[in-house]
């Protein structure tokens, strides 16, 4: 399923430099048809433009770590991915099989279903075990909004800030929807200035990624890595201070 792109005007206020942009990227690669040529071209994209991390599927995380050694780019990874619906011990036991591989962020999602019902409870347990098995690593909760009111999206970042996540996060990108501007204003007003907001789902221009930042996003998830930043790098041509 592909989720539909967000769309922004034109960015009119001062622009950041390319490394800034990369390190707040998660440069994508979970579709899953991606042959491994396709998953060694990704990893090369995440290198060449030393974004914050590349977010590989399980079974390619121990090739992206073996890739990627010695880059300034962590190999993350996804949990329960997509549906959420795995038992909390197949959910840590997977974090730390991964961790094991190479795996230095996790990208885990929520059981969306016990969210809804309001077992809460059980959301955060499970939130805090993957927490526990990633052994200090950061830790993203995807909460999958396009499922949730929005006092459901609150309850899940106040449970995700408990359990102790690093960053909680709007999407998969394999759901009807992704990342919107309320839900990033909603989600960084729930948690306190220590969690991280990621948005993930339909950020493909620079224009989008840049807007969502000055609402309070501070990682993205992105397949367009290259094509953001270039954009950008075409736009401060020129300019007196590309800083």
């Amino acid at each position: 399923m592909s989720v539909t792109e967000i769309e922004a005007p034109p960015y009119a206020g001062p622009l950041p430099s390319v490394g800034t942009v990369a390190k707040l990227i998660d440069h994508s690669l979970l579709r899953p048809e991606l042959t491994r040529d396709d998953v060694l071209a990704g990893l090369a994209t995440a290198g060449e433009y030393d974004t914050a991390s590349v977010c590989v599927r399980p079974a390619d995380v121990a090739l992206a770590a073996a890739e990627l050694r010695g880059s300034g780019v962590v190999v993350g990874t996804v949990v329960g991915f997509p549906h959420g619906s795995t038992t909390t011990a197949a959910k840590a036991s997977e974090t730390a099989e991964l961790v094991a591989h190479g795996a230095g962020e996790i990208d885990m999602v929520i059981d969306i279903g016990r969210l809804r019902e309001g077992d809460v409870a059980y959301v955060e347990d499970q939130i805090a075990a993957v927490v526990a098995a990633a052994g200090g690593r950061p830790v993203k909760v995807i909460l999958e909004n396009v499922f949730l009111t929005d006092e459901l999206k609150i309850t899940g970042c106040q449970a995700a800030e408990r359990a102790g996540a690093a960053y909680v996060k709007t999407s998969t990108g394999f759901a009807a929807g992704g990342a919107t501007a309320a839900d990033i204003a909603l989600m960084r007003r729930s948690v306190s200035p220590s969690v991280g907001v990621k948005a993930a789902g339909g950020v493909r221009t620079l224009d989008a990624l840049l807007a969502l930042r000055d609402l309070g996003a501070t990682r993205f998830g992105a397949t367009t890595t290259a094509a953001m930043l270039d954009d950008l790098r075409r736009r401060l041509t020129g300019t007196a201070d590309a800083g």
